[in-house]
């Protein structure tokens, strides 16, 4: 999954596609275009930043950066997926022809899974402790596995309780959303502990906090890391992972699908 922030402040590469306080179409659509042909197969379009300290956008403001994204973008060949915590733009970029709703809130807002019940999109859930603006400030869990997984399970089980099908489900353990790097650490260590049986798992690693706080580096200079974390990911569990350096990670998951099929992973 590709990252494609429309926001002029996300963390990673905030402002990118925008110009003059507008969405660049244009340098989305080289973005775009770029990650597919690097290996991406599903697109994740955001016009919120939901960085550790991020203020809410307003849905009408998110609507009017995603949606002549999600327009622009049908045409290609590729999954496309809105990342929105609000109904009213998970609608609209369903309309649109978004092909997945990615919600870091995991349906806070009491109309989206009535929203996602009434489409045939796929839905992806993620577990975050607060919300953007105060999740960092001091995270705590008794066993952040547990906690994680029960907090999964339950907001899957609500979804199938809505009438979606298991088969739409997508679920993301928040990594970097409302923990420390000791809580990241153990997640990707027991990512196998977190997994719903039968419900793929979502990672997002890439150029996050944790891997700053690691390596030392700057956001810039986190592909390595971010690959490297990619590559774990997966190998515990992880079915899809959401990058910025697409052509890196899929190079490197390319070596462990290769060793893996040759028996020795």
């Amino acid at each position: 999954m590709g990252v494609l922030n429309i926001t002029p402040d996300s963390f990673s590469d905030g402002g990118k596609l925008f110009k003059d306080r507008r969405v660049d179409l244009s340098a989305v659509q080289t973005s775009a275009q770029q990650m597919i042909e690097q290996g991406a197969s599903v697109l994740d379009i955001g016009g919120e930043s939901t960085r550790p300290g991020a203020l809410p956008v307003g849905e009408s403001e998110e609507i009017d950066r995603v949606i002549p994204v999600v327009e622009a973008l049908t045409q290609l060949n590729t999954i496309l997926s809105v990342d929105t915590r609000h109904a009213a733009v998970a609608a609209a970029a369903i309309a649109a022809g978004a092909h997945i709703i990615n919600d870091v809130s995991a349906g806070s807002d009491p109309e989206m899974l009535p929203t996602i019940a009434a489409s045939q999109a796929g839905y992806a859930m993620m577990h975050m402790q607060g919300l953007p603006e105060n999740m960092q400030q001091s995270p705590r869990y008794g066993d952040v596995i547990d906690e994680v997984s029960k907090y999964l399970q339950q907001r899957y089980l609500a979804c199938l309780q809505m009438g979606i099908d298991s088969g739409r489900l997508m679920l993301d353990p928040g990594f970097g959303f409302g923990k420390t790097l000791a809580h990241n650490l153990q997640l990707l260590d027991g990512l196998a502990r977190v997994k719903v049986s039968g419900v793929p798992l979502l990672v997002g690693l890439s150029r996050k906090s944790m891997l700053g706080t690691i390596t030392g580096k700057p956001v810039e200079d986190r592909a390595a890391a971010s690959v490297a974390a990619a590559m774990i990911a997966v190998q515990r569990g992880a079915d899809m992972v959401r990058v910025h350096d697409v052509a890196a990670t899929r190079d490197a998951l390319k070596v462990l699908q290769a060793l893996s099929a040759s028996g020795h992973c």
